[in-house]
């Protein structure tokens, strides 16, 4: 690749990065300001909250670490690409949660299960974050060790260094890459099956308001329910193309050429960018603070 392309990759995954940046801050800066100022945060405020912490975390995890990775192969700070990976694992399972929890309060099903769900829910999202985050800490634990190996490697130089790099590729290609897909399949199944239960639940929906349009609450509710889908929509495509970069880079298809790093890269957060921009978007209090700040 050029280098006049490759530079313009780097500006552009720079310019994503500190827009990313920004958009977390603010959402922490609004949501935390309610929570601080004694106003109880809703469920959803409680889950944007959090995942505008795991998104400053990751971004600026994989900015120090990419540019330093870069521009000197041996750099020693291994703990920051795991914190990458615990950034985005939460990342992940803040999501999935978000789109359980629309699944849940906007669904228009009567089973059971459903009902009792949409009463226990919003008393249940404190515990969920929290098992997400234990989650999330367990499963960086191949990642750890795959770092922490590395770094040892490249500060020791002896004859065993070349055994220490082929156990260390045993270990990553039986251990670390499987359980890195099954880590973020499991999320995102479970995400991709709250939409698609969401969006069978709009489609009933709507065929019961068509004798009703004319009812200006049905019209109110069906905008609801198109507002949720839109939003679902876009995590859904970003969760997909997201979680098939990730499948990329994970099997180092296109990393043997070390030109394509960062155009690869600026691929991968323009998609968390679209994600942040949605969330800031989904949260009715800070769709009041951006209509002020108009």
């Amino acid at each position: 690749m050029p280098i006049q392309l490759t530079v313009f990759f780097i500006i552009n995954y720079t310019l994503l990065s500190l827009t990313i940046i920004v958009q977390s801050s603010l959402i922490v800066a609004v949501l935390g300001k309610e929570w601080v100022q004694g106003k109880r945060l809703l469920p959803v405020d409680m889950i944007l909250t959090s995942l505008g912490i795991s998104h400053f975390c990751r971004q600026w995890a994989s900015v120090l670490y990419n540019f330093c990775t870069y521009f000197d192969p041996n750099f020693l700070f291994w703990y920051l690409p795991v914190i990458c990976d615990f950034a985005n694992n939460a990342t992940f399972w803040f999501t999935s949660l978000l789109a359980v929890f629309c699944c849940v309060k906007v669904s228009s099903f009567t089973h059971p299960i459903f009902l009792w769900l949409k009463w226990r829910i919003p008393r249940l999202v404190p515990w969920l974050l929290l098992g997400s985050l234990l989650f999330s800490y367990v499963t960086i634990i191949p990642s750890t060790i795959r770092s922490h190996t590395r770094s040892q490697i490249i500060m020791e130089s002896s004859p065993r260094n070349s055994t220490a790099t082929d156990r260390l590729k045993i270990f990553e290609q039986c251990v670390s890459i499987p359980q890195q897909i099954v880590t973020l399949a499991i999320p995102f199944l479970l995400f991709l099956a709250s939409t698609i239960l969401l969006m069978t639940s709009h489609s009933q929906h709507l065929e019961q308001m068509q004798d009703h349009h004319n009812n200006g609450y049905c019209i109110s509710n069906m905008k609801a329910h198109s507002t949720a889908l839109r939003s679902l929509a876009i995590f859904l495509i970003f969760f997909t193309s997201y979680l098939l970069t990730l499948l990329v880079s994970i099997l180092a298809l296109l990393f043997e050429k070390r030109s394509w790093f960062w155009a690869w890269e600026a691929v991968i957060y323009t998609l968390s960018c679209i994600h942040s921009t949605s969330l800031m978007l989904s949260s009715p209090t800070l769709q009041k603070f951006l209509k002020k700040g108009h």
